[in-house]
């Protein structure tokens, strides 16, 4: 006979266990399935212990730059075991709160193994049959694995796998100039490794505009990170020296040649084994299930929420998937995806605070805007601090006034930016914060001299 429960959750991540337990305050008895870590990429490979080592590898960079500041600091030098070890026990420590807050939900149950659908209102998990008339797919993403030649021959971290080093890599390669891989290459440059970064377009960070991706580029460079930008026809094969891989087509193709690489291309969707086929769900041609603005699929009484759906593909959005089926679910509160408004930090030191629209995105719409911008060498509180890389920019429709989007490149770039993102969800015209007095001296009293000097985007 097959256990029967009110709701199922497939996946503990973001989205998961904040869902379990509003379901348990309901009185719904619901089983939560995690085939490997409870809590998700998040929590365990993702952004906490990620985080955590850049905050390790940010320590070690002010240590080498101690004497500008008028202190004195002996030889630094990088314990990468110890730096693992805290990036452990700071990861196990959420692992287990995440744990523990599970199980002492009266009315949810943990089970642990791979789900897959039987049909709309069944799940199969190590050969048991459970079913329940609600289910919610929160079953994430993973690293992309492309199909280069010679890939299989080669040794290649991803984001996940990465986090198990406790040792310097003497020349780390890293394929792919977006955020995971910016990231990893800034924070083992500071480790001590040489890191080269392979881009196949012609520009990092290419969703972002040209002015940001300069920034980061000319930051990251600043450190000596490598950038190898327009490389094609990538491949990969194990050398007497190490790992090489191609660049270019050209003949005689040129190569890079490392002790270490890490893949950062992309993400996939965990439904590959889902079963998805057996209970008629949806999904696009990248294997992201198809939801409505409400996270419904397609089947009734199924819902998928996180990363899975392609709505967002952020920590943050996937909480907001959980509180949008809450509020549709309990609240009587018509809850929408279409409600909610970009926003993302690129988590470099200095970092990058993103909302809205983009420069480009906004130039193509033809509206008429105006823009602001003032280099971070312009802020009282960068000089002080001696970070004075990076800028501010926001955008504003000068017919209606709204904000329309902002980036923020700098000192606390990403706490920053939520000055902007707030005022935008209040639907209040820029004057509002332009007119407003902000502390001095902090990066965020030069918004409102920014939203002041606004000019014409021609």
């Amino acid at each position: 006979m097959p256990a029967k429960y009110d709701a199922i959750i497939i996946g503990t991540g973001q989205a998961g266990p904040a869902l379990a337990a509003r379901l348990n305050r309901e009185g719904l008895k619901t089983a939560i399935i995690e085939r490997k870590l409870v809590g998700g990429t998040c929590v365990n490979v993702g952004c906490i212990p990620t985080k955590t080592l850049v905050g390790s590898a940010r320590v070690a960079f002010l240590a080498r730059q101690a004497s500008s500041f008028g202190v004195s600091v002996a030889d630094v030098s990088v314990d990468m075991r110890k730096v693992k070890a805290r990036k452990d026990e700071i990861a196990s420590a959420s692992n287990r709160a995440v744990t523990d807050w599970i199980s002492g939900m009266e009315n949810v149950d943990l089970i642990m193994g791979h789900g897959r659908f039987l049909d709309a209102n069944s799940v199969e998990v190590n050969g048991e049959r459970y079913e329940a008339p609600k289910i919610f797919i929160n079953v994430g993403a993973r690293a992309r694995i492309p199909d280069w030649n010679g890939l299989d021959d080669v040794q290649y971290f991803t984001n996940s796998s990465i986090m198990d080093v406790d040792f310097l890599p003497k020349h780390l390669i890293i394929v792919g100039g977006s955020y995971i891989g910016l990231e990893f290459a800034q924070m083992y440059r500071r480790f001590g490794s040489e890191v080269t970064v392979i881009e196949m377009a012609d520009r990092i960070i290419a969703r972002d505009d040209v002015d940001v991706s300069d920034a980061v580029r000319e930051m990251l460079e600043g450190e000596g990170v490598r950038f190898r930008l327009q490389a094609d026809c990538i491949e990969a094969r194990a050398t007497d020296s190490g790992i090489a891989v191609r660049v270019i087509c050209e003949e005689g193709p040129e190569q890079e040649v490392g002790s270490h690489l890490l893949l950062a291309v992309g993400r996939v969707p965990n439904t590959d084994d889902l079963g998805l086929e057996a209970a008629g769900i949806a999904s696009n041609q990248y294997g992201y299930i198809d939801v409505d603005d409400q996270l419904r699929t397609n089947v009734p009484g199924v819902w998928a929420i996180g990363d899975v759906n392609g709505r967002g593909a952020f920590t943050h959005t996937s909480y907001n998937d959980y509180e949008i089926v809450a509020a549709n679910l309990f609240d009587s509160d018509s809850r929408r995806i279409s409600d909610r408004l970009l926003c993302y930090g690129l988590f470099t030191d200095p970092p990058l605070g993103r909302v809205g629209m983009t420069e480009r995105e906004v130039r193509e719409s033809g509206r008429n805007a105006l823009i602001g911008k003032r280099m971070m060498t312009r802020v009282g509180r960068a000089r002080e601090f001696g970070e004075t890389r990076g800028f501010m920019k926001v955008i504003v429709d000068s017919d209606s006034k709204e904000i329309l989007g902002a980036a923020i490149l700098g000192l606390n770039g990403d706490e920053t930016i939520h000055c902007l993102l707030d005022t935008m969800y209040a639907k209040q015209p820029y004057t509002v914060i332009s007119r407003a007095v902000h502390i001095h001296p902090t990066v965020a009293e030069l918004i409102p001299t920014v939203l002041q000097e606004m000019q014409p985007l021609r």
